[in-house]
């Protein structure tokens, strides 16, 4: 079984890193804030000071952290991966990051003789929870199929999707995605209960039809419990959505959905509401009224 190094054990993060010590892989973890790591390291996890520890102890490592900028400090950086990681070794990415950023550090990666994937996740909370993620990746193929058994731990819609980058364009597709169906989401619930209805029988009728979509089905129920709690943070999906519209710009492409949830979601966080889950565009939405 590979040694595997995992960074970063937020809400996601920890169940991912969970699941492949359930495997029998031996695990070492690094996060920024140790008390995130508690439960893994009492579970058996194998703590690291720094990613440099990290690098000189582990055949594969996986990152998932926060923002490009972060992604870029452990990869790139003085005491970062790539300066570190023993010849041979795996880099897996499975933060949502830029796909600029993903190509610079395949690039850089390969003059160490290092090799690297890109491999975004969707899902949330409960994917990762439940080992159900679709994973999306970018990189060598042959590096992609001899990680397989490794992905398929955490997830089960597991694709190929290109060279560098491509598993993080991928994610943009998928973000993008999301961004203007959320809003939808938001405003089919909102007008069901201003008109009267009974939002959660209403929800029996749409969630199977033409209208129906994972956001629907998993958030709009937490909607109506006033549950707001993060599957995935409000700040990090605004991170998501200006990836995405910068790229999209870069390929001269329009794109006025995401924008415009780009901006509702920054309204959202100016009202103290960036540590939320996503599906809390609600408020923003109901405020409105």
């Amino acid at each position: 079984m590979k040694t595997i190094g995992f960074i970063g054990t937020g809400v996601m993060g920890k169940s991912m890193a969970g699941h492949l010590m359930k495997a029998g892989h031996p695990v070492h973890v690094y996060t920024r804030t140790k008390e995130k790591a508690s439960e893994l390291l009492d579970h058996g996890a194998i703590w690291a000071d720094s990613p440099k520890d990290i690098a000189q102890d582990c055949d594969v490592i996986i990152t998932m952290v926060g923002y490009p900028k972060d992604v870029e400090e452990v990869y790139l950086g003085t005491d970062g991966l790539i300066e570190h990681a023993k010849e041979g070794s795996y880099l897996i990415d499975m933060t949502t990051s830029s796909p600029q950023l993903a190509q610079k550090i395949a690039n850089t990666a390969t003059e160490k003789n290092l090799t690297t994937l890109d491999a975004p996740v969707s899902g949330g909370d409960v994917g990762a929870r439940e080992a159900k993620l679709s994973i999306m990746v970018g990189g060598d193929e042959t590096a992609f199929n001899e990680l397989l058994p490794i992905f398929s731990k955490m997830g089960t819609n597991i694709v190929y999707q290109g060279k560098a980058g491509s598993g993080q364009h991928t994610k943009m597709c998928n973000q993008i995605a999301i961004a203007a169906g959320m809003i939808g989401v938001c405003e089919a619930i909102l007008y069901a209960e201003k008109a009267g209805l009974n939002p959660e029988t209403v929800l029996k009728s749409i969630e199977s039809g033409a209208a129906g979509s994972w956001s629907l089905s998993n958030y709009a129920p937490r909607m109506l419990k006033g549950d707001f709690a993060p599957g995935f943070y409000v700040k990090h999906f605004i991170k998501d959505m200006t990836i995405a519209l910068n790229s999209a710009e870069e390929m001269g492409l329009m794109t006025p959905g995401l924008a415009l949830a780009k901006k509702l979601y920054e309204e959202l966080a100016e009202m103290g509401e960036e540590n939320s889950g996503t599906h809390a565009l609600y408020k923003r939405l109901a405020h409105q009224i």
